[in-house]
């Protein structure tokens, strides 16, 4: 609860921002996926067409997230204007924070499953991170780098909506009952 009200206070002057954010995250109009691929597709055309060095791209990244830093939190309540901030937006905006908060912990346990394997099992977590790199790797070699960003990106782009629509949980459940009668039908031949 804590690190919630320290992460809300954090983004108090990003309220309305992440609230509109999430609502095209989370696909509330029919028109939401469609604009956000087509901002995603856009900018890594421009990408594509300007084919900036690597230093010059996290230059001109870093410098936006440093201008949107600067200029958000001044113009956002005129913009949106700070006096229709109801106790609905306010409860979503704690919700999204805990959320984020949720998240953050699960990657840190993660993590550290991740160097327990290593001093528990360390012959499984070298097997594992071995097999692991090399499968990526080989993905990184077959598919172009900005093509593959450009996957990835829009899948976590994505993501919050399919799972919102339950698009995720049909497939997964589809996937599920597939490898169950696969399995059910080779319990069967073994019999």
């Amino acid at each position: 609860a804590a690190e919630t009200a320290s992460l809300e206070e954090q983004l108090q002057g990003w309220g309305e921002v992440i609230l509109m954010t999430d609502k095209v995250l989370r696909w509330e109009r029919a028109w939401f996926p469609l604009a956000l691929m087509s901002v995603v597709s856009f900018s890594f055309l421009m990408i594509y067409y300007l084919d900036p060095s690597v230093l010059s791209g996290v230059s001109c990244f870093v410098m936006l997230l440093c201008l949107a830093d600067y200029l958000v939190p001044a113009l956002a309540p005129r913009i949106f204007g700070s006096n229709k901030w109801t106790t609905e937006q306010q409860q979503r905006f704690h919700e999204i924070c805990s959320n984020l908060v949720k998240s953050r912990r699960r990657i840190v346990g993660w993590w550290k499953r991740l160097f327990t394997l290593k001093e528990e099992k360390p012959k499984m977590y070298f097997m594992t991170m071995l097999f692991s790199l090399a499968v990526v790797a080989w993905i990184g070699q077959q598919v172009h780098n900005l093509f593959l960003t450009y996957l990835i990106v829009s899948f976590l782009l994505l993501f919050p909506g399919l799972n919102q629509h339950g698009i995720i949980t049909k497939y997964i459940g589809m996937a599920k009952r597939e490898i169950n009668k696969l399995l059910k039908h080779k319990e069967k031949k073994n019999e």
